[in-house]
């Protein structure tokens, strides 16, 4: 078998790694530019960053994609986190087929296909017992909350099913029941896994525009629906300045969760390295 040069795995990792992160950069260069043009440059400037604050419109909708991604990624978790252990712990039991079918499903269902399923149901609620009202926050942190959970749950069951049973059986054979051996011992475990989780679903959910556009209304329109309409009016270089905020505001997030899952990691080994020697 021929093992490929250094040199040329250098050289195949940097293009990579190019293709992948190079549009970023320029888009935070050109956040910077002077010019009303995006591709062309004219000189340093951070007037962009100061008509931002005073886009009324683009604002809102941020802060409304943000509130909508936080409240989906918590519910996410939450939910995610029941059906992962579920899945990665009870082993095959009866309708486990369908459970799992339903847990796999928006994973595999085109977007279009979920957001006119919702919005059929939405309305056909709505006629019925008239609720919900119109389609809105609610709306739209259901159906995220629907495409989110199997995220979670994926990630929650590879990791749960990784876990030594030895700890949580000597912590029930030390009195324990099991609702506080899962919150105790459990979840302090995987809680790598919940923090992928909810990264995971607040970027699912900020960004998505197909199951939003079903399900907002007047009055809930979130980032990514006012920058899709306003780019096929053109580049704004306005949305350029947006975009290397919220680059740095979830690289800085990411950061926070390495340097937090790392610590974690650091504690747990250590605590199993005492167990031992006092063992």
């Amino acid at each position: 078998m021929i093992k490929p040069s250094k040199p040329l795995s250098f050289l195949v990792l940097g293009l990579g790694y190019a293709f992948l992160y190079l549009p970023i950069a320029l888009l935070v260069i050109y956040s910077f530019n002077e010019s009303k043009l995006v591709t062309v440059w004219s000189g340093f400037s951070t007037k962009w960053y100061a008509a931002l604050l005073e886009d009324d419109e683009l604002i809102s909708a941020a802060w409304l994609s943000l509130k909508i991604a936080l409240m989906t990624a918590t519910a996410s978790v939450v939910m995610g986190t029941w059906v992962g252990f579920v899945l990665g712990r009870f082993g095959r039991f009866r309708l486990f087929t369908l459970f799992t079918g339903m847990v796999n499903a928006p994973l595999v269902i085109p977007e279009v296909i979920q957001g006119i399923s919702l919005l059929l149901l939405f309305v056909a609620m709505e006629q019925s017992f008239g609720w919900p009202e119109g389609r809105g926050v609610f709306t739209i942190w259901i159906g995220h909350v629907m495409l989110c959970v199997s995220y979670v749950a994926i990630v929650v069951q590879s990791r749960v099913r990784e876990l030594n049973l030895s700890l949580e059986e000597a912590a029930m054979d030390l009195g324990a029941r099991p609702l506080k051996v899962f919150f105790v011992i459990t979840l302090p475990l995987i809680s790598q896994a919940l923090v992928s989780g909810w990264l995971l679903s607040f970027t699912l959910s900020l960004d998505d525009l197909v199951l939003t556009a079903f399900l907002s209304g007047p009055g809930s329109t979130t980032l990514p629906m006012v920058i899709f309409s306003r780019v096929r009016l053109g580049l704004n270089p306005e949305m350029n300045a947006l975009a290397t905020l919220f680059i740095v505001l979830v690289s800085m997030g990411v950061v926070a969760a390495n340097i937090y899952m790392s610590a974690m990691t650091r504690k747990r080994e250590k605590e199993m390295r005492l167990a031992f020697a006092n063992g």
